[in-house]
């Protein structure tokens, strides 16, 4: 069984209905809140793809290269996605990352900031998820020092102490988590 299958058998909604979300108008993946690489252009907050028209979607859409942007899984339009409707990236003001790696066999789920932090009520939700479906979280948030967005985020982990005690080492060693 490949890791996608079983990412998506992890990943039921509550009420067992498949995902039928479209991405518009989030435009989120593509604004610079993901840390990706786009035809040799670097995206990053504060630097989004030059080719997302923010709210319509991308201008190169039928040409877009597959790694990152044909690959790309958001949680929230995962097929079967237990994410509620209200999560939707723009909206919610976080990008969900389902499975981006594991844990001791468990997997571990990453949520990124739309802006410089996840909003209480989203950030709530994913913890008490992830406590009850027994998975692990890892969530960036911007670094406030100032009124412009950072290249580099700081990393938090929600799961049990030696979960968290790995990966703050990972960080502080420069480690990347998940690729």
């Amino acid at each position: 069984m490949n890791s996608q299958h079983n990412t998506r058998a992890l990943l039921r909604r509550s009420d067992g209905k498949a995902s039928t979300r479209q991405c518009l108008p989030c435009t989120a993946c593509c604004e610079g809140w993901l840390r990706i690489e786009v035809n040799n252009e670097e995206i990053y907050p504060g630097n989004g793809c030059s080719n997302c028209e923010v709210g319509k979607g991308c201008r190169i859409y039928e040409k877009r290269p597959v790694d990152p942007c044909r690959s790309f899984v958001c949680g929230w339009r995962e097929e079967n996605s237990p994410l509620p409707d209200w999560l939707m990236p723009n909206n919610a003001k976080v990008i969900v990352l389902p499975n981006k790696f594991n844990w001791q066999g468990n997997p571990v789920d990453v949520a990124v900031p739309v802006g410089k932090r996840i909003p209480p009520r989203a950030l709530r939700w994913l913890t008490e998820y992830a406590l009850k479906n027994q998975r692990l979280l890892v969530y960036l948030e911007q670094e406030i020092t100032s009124v412009e967005l950072e290249k580099k985020q700081l990393v938090f982990a929600y799961g049990p102490s030696l979960f968290r005690q790995e990966i703050e080492v990972k960080v502080r060693e420069g480690t990347s988590l998940w690729l």
